[in-house]
Parts: C-alpha cells; sequence; structure tokens
C-alpha cells in the first residue's frame, strides 16, 4: 500500500515538474530556427544574385557580338538588364572582350561583384563570364 501511495506522489510531482518546459524548448530553440532560416534566405538571394549576373552578361555578350556591333554596346545591354533588378548594387565592374577559342572569335563579358552576405565566413566577391559567338556581317 505504501508503495502504491509513493507512485502515485512520484507520477503527480513529476507532471508537476513538467509544467513551464515548453516555454524553455521555445526560447532555447527558436534562435537556431531563426538562424537556419536567415541562412537559407542568404543563401537564396546569392544565387538569385548570382543568377541574374550569368544571365546579364551572356545577354551582354550577344548584344556586342551582332553583326555592326561593338564592345560597348555589349557593356550597355549589360547595364541596362541590371539596372532592372536588385543585382546593379552589387556590380563593381564590367569588362567586355573578343577572344579567339579555337579559331572563332568570341566575345566575352565579364562582370566582377560583391556577393550579398551578412556574414563574416566564405568568399566576398564572384566573378561570371557570358560568352557569345562574333557574327560577321
Amino acid at each position: 500500500m505504501r508503495n502504491t501511495a509513493l507512485l502515485a506522489w512520484l507520477q503527480v510531482r513529476l507532471r508537476k515538474d513538467q509544467r513551464g518546459n515548453a516555454t524553455v524548448e521555445f526560447a532555447l530553440i527558436t534562435p537556431i530556427l531563426l538562424a537556419v532560416a536567415l541562412a537559407v534566405l542568404q543563401l537564396a538571394l546569392a544565387l538569385h544574385v548570382r543568377a541574374t549576373l550569368t544571365a546579364a552578361a551572356a545577354e551582354g555578350a550577344r548584344a556586342a557580338a551582332l553583326a555592326g556591333s561593338d564592345l560597348g554596346a555589349g557593356e550597355r545591354r549589360t547595364w541596362a538588364i541590371l539596372q532592372e533588378n536588385i543585382a546593379a548594387d552589387v556590380v563593381d565592374d564590367i569588362t567586355v572582350r573578343r577572344e579567339w577559342h579555337g579559331g572563332a572569335l568570341v566575345i566575352s563579358v565579364e562582370i566582377e561583384a560583391a556577393l550579398p552576405l551578412l556574414g563574416l565566413y566564405g568568399p566576398t566577391q564572384m566573378s561570371v563570364i557570358g560568352h557569345a559567338l562574333q557574327e560577321h556581317a
């Protein structure tokens, strides 16, 4: 009989000790979940900027590669695309040049940009290159 009373008392005591645990668990887990969510957002922003820069470089190379066009047209087209979205704020330099690759004249547009990351680790700069074959008149 005494053991039954002791077990009942322990069960009641253990149930009472669990009260308030959810609040403490929430307070401990929330910063971790918030950090993970912010890291995912940072990665998504960096990948978006990289994709936008790559598309702008390729489009600028195509514009400069048109028959009768010059390298300045490629740079202007690249800037025009970048001005339409968030990637323009991170661009440091745009370089347009003609190169020979395997006997073909190729226009290359290289964009140097800062990575839009808040963290202290990892790369801070990125470079993307777009290519297009030079058209002949």
